[in-house]
């Protein structure tokens, strides 16, 4: 006979499946901590020994992990879709930076129109707020934040999508862009001509989505970064050309 008896489902798995989802979501993010263990049982409605055995066999698999004083963090599964390897080589060729925009055009275009048609209000309400948070930070003329506040819209796009692979593969690859693998992000803000045109073509893709128009809020950002992609390419050209000055200009000498 095919049929099984049916059981109840532990308690302690409940938990576990509630937080791997939210994982998975990306509401609980890497380094993010987890409520008291008083409060988390509380909040959840099971007991104090469910919940350990929960966060011990999320800890077992490596979803989370234990800091001794401080609590239960969630742990930073990213950091294994680029091995150390793959992040070297990819630090050391600049055409790995023109392969990350073309992927991120070809998927973030996608996503764009893709959530134009099914994001929820909410969702475009987070997106507006992370433009605005950008328009806001616009006048102080602070590349760093300009450009930690744009990796942040770009990623409340991609969460609006309600894809879990796309969102944790963007992740990934918005922590190489951070960190400053591919190339030096805070260069697209400090030429006063790319921060206005960045600004304007924020509020564009904003604009379309929030008006749910996908086929335009996807050709907005392919356009986005294929100006970036522009950019880049313009800046490498200029350091060969000031490197090559440089070591004629030694030569003289």
């Amino acid at each position: 006979m095919p049929f099984q008896k049916i059981t109840a489902e532990k308690l302690s798995q409940a938990v576990v499946r509630q937080i791997e989802t939210l994982i998975l979501q990306g509401i609980l993010r890497p380094g993010d901590r987890l409520p008291a263990e008083r409060d988390l049982a509380e909040t959840m409605g099971v007991s104090r020994p469910s919940l350990r055995e929960a966060l011990a066999e999320m800890q077992e698999s490596g979803l989370l992990i234990a800091r001794a004083g401080s609590g239960v963090y969630v742990a930073d599964v990213l950091g294994s879709a680029f091995s150390p390897a793959l992040v070297r080589l990819i630090s050391e060729h600049d055409r790995a930076a023109d392969d990350y925009l073309s992927f991120r055009r070809e998927l973030e275009g996608l996503t764009a129109q893709r959530v134009a048609a099914v994001a929820g209000d909410d969702d475009l309400a987070v997106i507006d707020q992370s433009y605005q948070r950008m328009a806001a930070a616009h006048g102080k003329t602070d590349a760093e934040t300009e450009a930690r506040l744009d990796a942040a819209f770009h990623m409340a796009i991609v969460e609006a999508g309600h894809n879990v692979v796309a969102l944790h593969m963007m992740r990934s690859m918005h922590d190489l862009l951070q960190e400053g693998v591919l190339y030096n992000r805070t260069l697209m803000f400090t030429v006063p001509e790319n921060r206005d045109r960045l600004l304007q073509q924020h509020s564009a893709i904003n604009d379309a989505l929030q008006k749910r128009d996908g086929p335009e809020a996807r050709r907005l950002v392919e356009a986005h970064l294929d100006f970036i992609a522009d950019c880049l390419r313009a800046q490498r050209l200029a350091d060969e050309h000031n490197d090559l000055a440089r070591r004629r200009l030694d030569k003289r000498s």
